[in-house]
């Protein structure tokens, strides 16, 4: 930037950098989406297509930004994680947030004609809001990730018994409010086998766990896995289970930690960087509260390519 009389202006700008040796969690969110639901005629409780775009709106947002190194979405929202050693933008809070929602935006407008072909967008158009969150440890990210994904079976849980109870039930959406009131997770499965024989656990994994997000490298056996491997008996794989219950804490897990790693030297972290940006974007709706999830993955925690 050219000097000039005009420069003093820059004095005004306040540093926004985040603190060093921090997970980074930008989460962004729909703004006013409950509308835009309404105008676009989703499906309830769910619309697989509306999932999916927001899916593939994350995936791009995970190939032009290899610095990142997951992401987790639920309905109209997404948290992506940057490494605690990522040092994008100088960790400027406002440039992540910034260029996190106006590329996940950019490419949920885009695909828009892919998911809803017979639907085109009018004003006012999709927008998204974000903030950066910090977490200090790799218990305090895997804690915050778990409590997305128990939120996202809550919350559709109880989306599901609602919507059941005005489709099918005849009721209209005061009424199934006020009967769903003080209820826990038994109640609405019950509600939904003994009245409309929908059985829970044979809802789509999509809708009661989310998506999660990562570069698709080699995965690494479980411990468990590689003592089976010797076993005569045949290996069974370990059974993922979301909780049943309205509330759930995924504090008693073993505690985790990342390997610390030496940082690269150039050379090596332009590799790395290259293999990232090569890397398949795996979408998947599994569990990611147990341990499996991270012991198969370590590089998600270790912020490098394998």
């Amino acid at each position: 930037m050219a000097n000039s009389k005009y420069e003093y202006v820059r004095s005004f700008e306040q540093p926004d950098v985040l603190l060093p040796n921090t997970w980074i969690v930008v989460r962004i969110d729909g703004r006013g989406f409950h509308k835009l639901t309404t105008k676009y005629n989703f499906e309830k409780p769910n619309d697989r297509r509306a999932l999916d775009l927001m899916n593939a709106a994350a995936a791009g947002v995970m190939k032009e930004l290899p610095d990142l190194v997951a992401a987790y979405g639920v309905s109209d929202e997404f948290s992506f994680v940057f490494h605690k050693d990522c040092t994008l933008f100088e960790r400027r809070a406002s440039k992540l947030t910034t260029t996190i929602v106006s590329t996940f935006t950019s490419y949920y407008v885009f695909l828009w004609p892919t998911y809803f072909p017979t639907t085109p967008l009018s004003a006012p158009l999709p927008t998204f809001d974000g903030r950066a969150v910090l977490y200090p440890s790799v218990r305090n990210l895997r804690d915050y990730m778990s409590w997305r994904q128990v939120d996202c079976h809550i919350n559709n849980l109880y989306n599901t018994t609602f919507w059941a109870l005005i489709q099918h039930g005849g009721l209209d959406s005061q009424q199934a409010e006020k009967e769903l009131m003080g209820t826990v997770s038994s109640d609405k499965n019950e509600i939904l086998f003994s009245r409309f024989k929908i059985n829970y656990n044979n809802e789509p994994d999509i809708f009661k766990k989310g998506t999660v997000l990562y570069r698709d490298f080699t995965i690494a056996p479980t411990p468990s896995q590689e003592s089976a491997s010797t076993d005569p008996a045949p290996s069974q794989a370990p059974k993922v289970v979301v909780p049943t219950t309205d509330s759930t804490s995924a504090s008693t897990s073993t505690p985790v930690t990342a390997a610390r790693t030496p940082p690269l030297s150039k050379t090596a972290a332009e590799k790395d960087r290259k293999r990232r940006l090569k890397a398949r974007i795996a979408i998947e709706h599994i569990d990611i509260i147990k341990d499996d999830f991270w012991d198969q993955r370590p590089w998600i925690l270790t912020g490098k390519a394998p």
